[in-house]
């Protein structure tokens, strides 16, 4: 998705092909500030510190954190097995954090240390861009129920969505889960206009959504949660 019109993931390798970067969502959407992981205890921060999460998200940076980050300090099975118990308790109920932890785990317990450096980058990689394909998948396969709504009112007005909490582009590697038949929508050239619940304690939805989707050009609008009812009752809701 982009920043300012520049594409972003929201975790990637930074040059020197070693470190991993992601962006501090704690700091939006005043700052967009971007961190550099370089150990398996900063992995393990920025998922506990919710400097990135959403599922999917927390299990990439899993992946890169136990494997990628641990294993290039110490490729032994001890401090494999150590960095996947300090990750796992950071969030315990997270289905994708044990899922990648253990993918991981088995892909390089059967190799000699020598070679697990590289095996973990690589996978660490392959399981960020599968995250993106099957996020794209979503917003290629529920982009019609859009489009449809749109040929439904003769395409004479926008599509009308209602969020709830952030299930975009930030809580995956990109394009988001829920989210994301509306960027593909938008891409199509499909009207649409988000109404975005701004999801108290947190705020995920004024805070992450609305400012992805602005960031994104995609017209929004905040309200209170206690509004969302009354908008889903109004004739022009089309999609919650």
């Amino acid at each position: 998705m982009n920043v300012d019109g520049v594409p972003f993931r929201t975790i990637w390798l930074a040059q020197n092909g070693e470190t991993v970067e992601i962006i501090d969502q704690t700091r939006l959407p005043h700052e967009f500030i971007t961190l550099s992981l370089n150990s398996v205890d900063d992995a393990a921060h920025a998922i506990r510190s919710m400097q990135v999460r959403g599922a999917p998200l927390i299990g990439a940076t899993a992946a890169y954190g136990m494997c990628a980050l641990a294993v290039r300090e110490d490729a032994s099975d001890g401090a494999l097995q150590a960095a996947y118990e300090l990750l796992l308790q950071t969030r315990p109920t997270a289905v994708n954090l044990r899922w990648a932890l253990d993918d991981m785990k088995e892909a390089l317990t059967p190799l000699s240390p020598s070679d697990r450096v590289a095996a973990a980058y690589g996978r660490a990689a392959e399981i960020c861009d599968e995250d993106v394909a099957m996020c794209r998948s979503i917003g290629d396969h529920g982009v019609q129920l859009i489009r449809d709504i749109w040929d439904r009112v003769d395409r004479k007005r926008p599509v009308n969505v209602l969020t709830h909490c952030n299930a975009g582009w930030l809580a995956t590697v990109d394009w988001g889960t829920a989210t994301a038949p509306i960027y593909v929508a938008h891409e199509q050239v499909i009207p649409v206009h988000v109404w975005v619940d701004e999801t108290r304690p947190r705020n995920q939805g004024a805070g992450l959504t609305a400012w992805e989707l602005g960031q994104h050009g995609v017209p929004h609008t905040v309200i209170v949660d206690n509004a969302g009812g009354r908008r889903c009752c109004e004739q022009d809701r089309d999609i919650s």
